[in-house]
């Protein structure tokens, strides 16, 4: 594993790297489901909606500048949903394989700590063995599977939810 990366709130100065590490999946893979580039003002406006929900939104920085985020959004709008958030990481494509986004995960997990996340779900397209092994490790287990919910480089694709209990609380 490379040296250890700071791993800090994200700002809206980080908005050009976020963009351009996003935009490699958008143009170059089924990880995210946009089919067009997301623009330094769009991602801003992201990371102001999340931090104005109170979520965190990491980056991983070292001397190369920002290689990779992670944060935590609301799965869905709808009130009862509001203590299920939803994780997502994505990695520069030069910084995969050497344990960032373990450290990023770690972050962003302990970050939710002490909020009032209940539940934590991350949404992989499938197959893809690198993401459901991440999100196995921090202890995510499969939970649902679509079959042929998107469809992108004229294909379709499957969709799998994985979830974990942040909580002990289990009133129900």
């Amino acid at each position: 594993m490379a040296a250890a990366e700071a791993i800090r709130n994200a700002t809206a100065a980080d908005a050009p790297a976020m963009a351009r590490i996003y935009n490699h999946y958008v143009a170059n893979t089924v990880v995210s489901f946009e089919e067009a580039p997301v623009s330094e003002g769009d991602m801003s406006a992201r990371l102001a909606a999340i931090e104005a929900l109170r979520w965190p939104w990491l980056v991983a920085e070292g001397a190369d500048g920002v290689s990779g985020y992670a944060y935590a959004d609301r799965w869905k709008v709808r009130a009862a949903y509001r203590h299920t958030v939803e994780v997502t990481i994505y990695l520069d494509a030069g910084a995969v394989g050497r344990g960032l986004g373990t450290q990023l995960y770690g972050a962003l997990f302990e970050r939710l700590r002490g909020t009032e996340a209940h539940v934590a779900i991350g949404v992989i397209s499938l197959p893809n063995p690198a993401s459901i092994a991440l999100h196995e490790k921090f202890g995510l287990r499969k939970a649902a599977h679509f079959n042929a919910v998107g469809h992108k480089f004229g294909r379709w694709v499957d969709v799998g939810y994985w979830q974990r209990l942040l909580t002990t609380d289990s009133a129900r």
